[in-house]
């Protein structure tokens, strides 16, 4: 038995070959469309999501998070290790967090002896799962809850994540952003590149084509990684050319330790909508 498993959702775009291979227990978030409730990643595929969505009618919604599915991914990690880290979304985008937490405090009774923590990442999506992968590779090692906080309290605050939308038509639709703002984006045919860096969303460019979008973001990461390696995962949403196409410039640029593609989560497409693209990545550290 290993001294940690690690839990998280399925915000985090963790390939599922990756989750199978280090043993993540990974919770489905729930996703509400068409009068049917679905669980992200088992019920729906991110294809056949982005494909209802598409022609949907009415905008899907997210179901508000419980403690239940953490408890029970809590008793299914405790049958794996010794102890339990969680990881979720910052509290400021979800309730995740703390509900995690509220789980965590129902564990003390159900599971005696097993200790839990829950961290909140400054980061989400494919940044959250490169934060969750580096906490399961340390803990394939064996390593002890300490030192695999230790490990991702380093890697976390280096993670930078980039990412270019094919129109803001869906966030308008969820009210995120102005109708008007959605209207300009489609008849300039801009592709806002954002960051999401340290659970503080902003624009950093409007490029006005997928390719031109690509072009910013690689030049954004030569600016912040120079020489050094590594670490990436490329999402895309419903746009897997587009996410090839990314991963060859990454592969040409620079020199990678880790270099994955992964869909996009539709729990959070919901508010995206297809044709999402981009980048999570870290460089690599003597620390690592």
């Amino acid at each position: 038995m290993k001294k940690v498993a690690i839990v998280t959702d399925t915000t985090a775009c963790i390939p599922p070959e990756q989750v199978s291979r280090y043993n993540i227990e990974i919770i489905p978030v729930q996703l509400n469309f068409e009068d049917r409730s679905y669980r992200d990643g088992i019920d729906i595929t991110p294809n056949e999501f982005y494909a209802m969505l598409r022609e949907a009618k009415n905008m899907p919604t997210t179901s508000s998070s419980s403690p239940a599915p953490y408890l029970e991914a809590y008793r299914n990690a405790s049958q794996k290790a010794k102890s339990i880290l969680c990881f979720t979304e910052p509290a400021k985008f979800t309730a995740m967090f703390n509900a995690a937490n509220v789980a965590r405090e129902i564990a003390r009774n159900v599971l005696p002896g097993i200790p839990i923590e829950v961290m909140e990442c400054t980061t989400a999506a494919a940044g959250q799962g490169l934060v969750a992968l580096s906490a399961a590779k340390a803990a394939d090692q064996n390593k002890t809850m300490e030192e695999v906080i230790t490990i991702v309290q380093d890697i976390m605050p280096r993670i930078s994540l980039y990412a270019t939308l094919d129109t803001l038509r869906y966030l308008a639709r969820s009210g995120r952003v102005p109708q008007a703002a959605a209207m300009l984006n489609s008849f300039l045919n801009i592709k806002p590149v954002f960051t999401l860096n340290h659970a503080e969303p902003r624009t950093v460019a409007l490029p006005r084509s997928t390719k031109n979008a690509i072009n910013r973001i690689i030049k954004i990461m030569e600016r912040e990684v120079g020489e050094k390696s590594i670490h990436a995962a490329v999402m895309h949403a419903d746009a897997l050319e587009n996410a090839k196409e990314l991963q060859d410039r990454i592969k040409e640029k620079f020199s990678c330790e880790e270099l994955y593609i992964t869909e996009f989560t539709p729990v959070m497409g919901v508010h995206t909508g297809p044709g999402l693209l981009g980048v999570a990545f870290y460089s690599q550290e003597t620390t690592d």
